[in-house]
């Protein structure tokens, strides 16, 4: 999908506050109600818009530790275990990757109990050979919401 500079300024309305009326994005971005209503529409459908969510501080949750883990699969298998990995709670993000691994796994944990019992179930998977786990020091800077 292409995305004029409306759309693009509706996005980022909806990054900023996705509570926001449609009515309130319009008033910011200066066209209809209307027009907002349908460019958003078209975004849903068109799957550039996947849904609503709230932002959660983690650490407030209790996870205190994020991590990063860098996997190597034997035998072709690297598709089939990282759809597993992706089930595993705590998983944030599941990455192919070039270089010398072949995936990178960002997850979030309250306790080095829950890190360990991770570790433990990744190795036990069949075809991993490998892994290297980081562990994330301090956070300066974690935001997925580009515009």
């Amino acid at each position: 999908m292409d995305l004029n500079e409306t759309d693009v300024e509706i996005l980022k309305n909806l990054l900023r506050d996705a509570r926001l009326s449609s009515r309130q994005i319009a008033k910011n971005v200066g066209v209809s109600v209307g027009t907002v209503s349908y460019r958003i529409k078209k975004m849903e459908d068109e799957g550039l818009i996947k849904g609503y969510t709230a932002l959660l501080d983690h650490e407030k949750l209790g996870y205190q530790l994020t991590i990063v883990t860098e996997i190597t699969v034997s035998k072709g298998k690297l598709l089939e275990m990282e759809l597993e990995i992706s089930k595993i709670s705590g998983v944030c993000g599941v990455y192919d990757v070039t270089g010398s691994t072949d995936a990178v796994i960002v997850a979030k944990f309250k306790n080095r109990d829950e890190l360990g019992v991770f570790t433990k179930r990744l190795l036990a998977l069949p075809f991993i050979e490998r892994t290297n786990t980081h562990v994330v020091l301090s956070t300066i800077r974690e935001n997925f919401r580009l515009l």
